[in-house]
């Protein structure tokens, strides 16, 4: 059986009622484990409230809603953070923390002690990158285990796996800190992560937030486009494989797409992909371009996959690592932000109607305001396919 991608056209008008309808298309009852708890895996790739860099406000309250009445309340988002984000301040500036107040999310964090606890684990299946890449054995958060995940990426290009997406988003949730490590072998390790994710998990979903989409480098330098698109999907593997061919890639092209596919983790060829919803969009192309930014042209194609491939110990595991650091983060938060990617999101926000929703939700209250009480949902009954 062919698996299934719902893909929406949808308006800033109606979109809590759209993200409704495609999750109801692509089938979550049947894809969670009723009475178990779902982790919300948001993403925010950059603290800044760029278009199209993090998961927004509309995806995270509709996913709630959604889920909510289909008997799955009992919900908890999980946040990670990297070396050049800020989780707090991410959810706080792209307006996730009044959301989480209104329904009575709780926020947990995978980097604190106190939230969460890193234990080994020996895969199933074979690991094409990680055991490589971390000898002396793989650790994972000990809470995501035996429990529901729901990812809420974008459609966004990504510097190095081309396109970033449902599969990507497992890598903040379940590596630690360390996990510049794996770039080298980026694509093994999203394939890993996805099988390792199969044998945790009592259900996986992702909902894609394509209402404006990601071209350019990414995941942060991005010239975002107006597209009106969501996706959802069971099959991580094939809704990426979807925003791949709408972003005008081959999805069997993108090495962890393809890897995954023959993998036996999903499917990656679009000719084996049903295309629920509103099937002609998925026949769009929208011609993106990845492109270089200073990561790249900075050497670090020359680090990762060039002659210095050999010499990344001494780059990434000293002290000399906080040299990249600190670059990154004055290029993206002393630079980019100030002087180019602000008024990016300026005239995002005075321009399209996604920008002016944007806005609506800063008005939802500050942080640090009284909870407002979960609204009363009859919930419907769930089943899983075994």
């Amino acid at each position: 059986m062919k698996p299934k991608v719902a893909v929406l056209r949808v308006s800033s008008d109606s979109i809590l009622s759209d993200i409704d309808r495609l999750v109801e298309l692509a089938g979550v009852s049947s894809a969670l484990a009723p009475g178990r708890t779902t982790i919300l895996k948001d993403n925010i790739s950059w603290h800044f409230p760029f278009p199209a860099a993090n998961t927004t406000p509309w995806q995270l309250e509709g996913t709630i809603q959604a889920l909510a009445r289909r008997g799955f309340a009992d919900q908890v988002c999980v946040q990670n953070k990297t070396v050049v984000t800020n989780a707090f301040k991410g959810e706080d500036l792209n307006h996730y923390v009044p959301i989480f107040k209104k329904y009575g999310v709780p926020v947990l964090y995978n980097f604190k002690d106190e939230d969460m606890t890193w234990v080994p684990y020996s895969p199933k299946a074979r690991m094409r990158a990680l055991g490589h890449v971390f000898p002396e054995g793989i650790h994972l958060p000990e809470y995501f285990f035996g429990k529901n995940i729901v990812h809420l990426p974008t459609v966004k290009c990504h510097i190095y796996t081309t396109t970033t997406g449902a599969m990507k988003n497992a890598f903040g949730g379940l590596l630690t800190t360390r996990r510049h490590y794996t770039h080298s072998w980026i694509h093994e390790t999203l394939v890993d992560l996805l099988a390792i994710q199969k044998e945790i998990h009592s259900g996986i979903f992702a909902i894609m937030d394509g209402t404006t989409a990601g071209n350019g480098p990414g995941p942060r330098t991005m010239y975002p486009v107006v597209k009106n698109v969501m996706l959802a999907s069971a099959d991580q593997v094939a809704i990426d494989a979807v925003s791949a061919k709408l972003m005008g890639f081959d999805p069997m092209s993108i090495p962890y797409i393809r890897l995954a596919h023959e993998d036996r983790l999903g499917k990656g060829d679009p000719r084996e992909i049903e295309i629920v919803g509103d099937t002609e969009v998925a026949n769009e192309n929208w011609h993106f371009h990845v492109g270089k930014n200073l990561v790249r042209i900075g050497g670090g194609d020359l680090i990762w996959f060039g002659p210095l491939k050999r010499f990344q110990k001494l780059f990434f595991h000293t002290p000399l690592v906080n040299g990249f650091i600190l670059a990154s983060d004055l290029y993206h938060d002393f630079y980019r932000w100030p002087l180019l990617d602000r008024r990016a999101f300026v005239r995002w926000c005075e321009e399209t109607p996604w920008g002016e929703l944007f806005l609506q939700y800063a008005q939802m209250g500050p942080q640090g305001s009284p909870p407002i009480a979960r609204p009363t949902i009859v919930p419907q009954p769930a089943q899983r396919v075994h």
